[in-house]
């Protein structure tokens, strides 16, 4: 079994299921998608992105060089999408559960009541 995806990780292979991308690309992406709650640093992304290819959840695709610098890029594998899934899958499960627990009725406490161990 997978451990499950940290947060880095499920931004870049959200990043990858739009379309092969390169490093600075998926930087850009996990910074939009997030909406700027994820800004990954280059060593940090390199290093998930060995990890998630070691994993077998993306596959290296190539590279070009342009303007003298090399650019890898990165594809979704099924595995990774169906990683993706699983957890967006949980992330919805948590926020149903946490929105029925906000909509349930509260028990009112009692102001100045003393609370008892």
């Amino acid at each position: 079994m997978t451990a499950p995806l940290s947060t880095p990780s499920f931004w870049i292979l959200t990043a990858l299921a739009g379309g092969r991308r390169h490093g600075y690309e998926i930087l850009r992406e996990t910074a939009d998608a997030s909406r700027g709650a994820v800004t990954l640093k280059v060593t940090t992304l390199y290093s998930a992105l060995e990890r998630l290819v070691r994993e077998g959840s993306i596959v290296a695709d190539g590279e070009e060089i342009v303007s003298g610098r090399a650019r890898r890029y990165y594809v979704l594998s099924d595995d990774g999408a169906a990683r993706l899934a699983d957890a967006a899958d949980a992330l919805e499960s948590q926020a149903r559960t946490a929105r029925a627990r906000l909509a349930a009725p509260r028990a009112t406490p009692i102001r100045g009541a003393a609370v008892r161990p």
